[in-house]
């Protein structure tokens, strides 16, 4: 039929194929190689000589060593050893295990030195009573820690605690009693100083019996290093004077003492037994 139009016929678009997710490709971060990390070594050494255990502390470890005893929540003794303290320590079984449980045993004599330079073949640190105590007080002072004095005369106390704050003024001082306690006094002492919790506890001449009041009444006087130093109050009230470093250096300090007390030129024999000791464990190679 003419001028018929036929209808256009439409073809459907063809269905897009679906396109697939494609994951993201992860950022893949380079790990350096780390090399293994050695073992720290211990803060300080600890050997065994002629079966009495003494520390090798360098005095660059001391201050580090401090915080961490303190950081316990145990009583640490401190033990200054002398030759005489050594050996006593070997015949006498209440000083032995005293000298066994403090958390330092730091030498003060020469021969000790020499003893373990000859036996063991290291090499320890020997310390002057006097300056181990100032350094000790350093280390309290930069962590603001505190310290009770027990000992001495009460009028030297006091000086003692003025001259302290003086030097030490972030030292805190939380307590001081003399020496010349009596018996029945010994438990509110030990009760005080107990409260007053000392970081450190600095003992004296004139308590009864000595270190060995230490170590009878450890557990009762709660945490926080003990310290007995015989002389330390004379020489912090500046009755005594410390011998000086080059006699120290030369182990000639034990001179002095001699001079202000002769029967101490007796301890000439203790000191050659000492070194027939020493010759015989080299020679027979036994266990120091």
């Amino acid at each position: 039929m003419g001028n018929e139009i036929t209808p256009t016929e439409v073809v459907p678009a063809p269905t897009p194929m679906p396109i697939p997710a494609v994951a993201p490709i992860p950022v893949i971060t380079p790990v350096p190689s780390v090399a293994p990390v050695p073992a720290q070594p211990p803060a300080w050494e600890t050997v065994n000589l002629l079966k009495v255990p003494v520390d090798i502390v360098e005095p660059d470890q001391l201050s580090s060593l401090v915080f961490r005893l303190l950081s316990g929540d145990k009583p640490q003794n401190i033990v200054l050893l002398s030759l005489w303290d050594l050996l006593r320590a070997r015949r006498n079984a209440e000083y032995r295990e005293y000298v066994n449980r403090a958390a330092l045993v730091i030498p003060i004599s020469k021969s000790i030195v020499r003893g373990i330079r000859f036996l063991l073949g290291k090499k320890a640190v020997r310390y002057m009573p006097f300056d181990f105590v100032i350094s000790l007080l350093t280390a309290l002072e930069n962590y603001e820690f505190s310290s009770y004095l027990l000992g001495g005369q009460k009028q030297i106390l006091i000086k003692i605690e003025k001259n302290l704050r003086e030097t030490f003024p972030g030292l805190r001082i939380v307590g001081r009693f003399p020496g010349s306690f009596r018996k029945q006094e010994e438990g509110t002492i030990i009760e005080a100083i107990r409260k007053a919790s000392p970081s450190l506890l600095l003992v004296g001449k004139g308590v009864r019996g000595g270190e060995f009041w230490i170590a009878r009444n450890n557990e009762k006087l709660g945490k926080g290093l003990r310290l007995w130093c015989s002389d330390i109050f004379d020489v912090f009230a500046e009755k005594k004077k410390h011998p000086s470093k080059a006699t120290f250096d030369l182990g000639l300090d034990w001179f002095g003492y001699c001079l202000h007390s002769p029967l101490k030129f007796f301890r000439f024999f203790p000191f050659m037994y000492y070194n027939f000791l020493l010759v015989i464990c080299k020679i027979f190679k036994k266990k120091p």
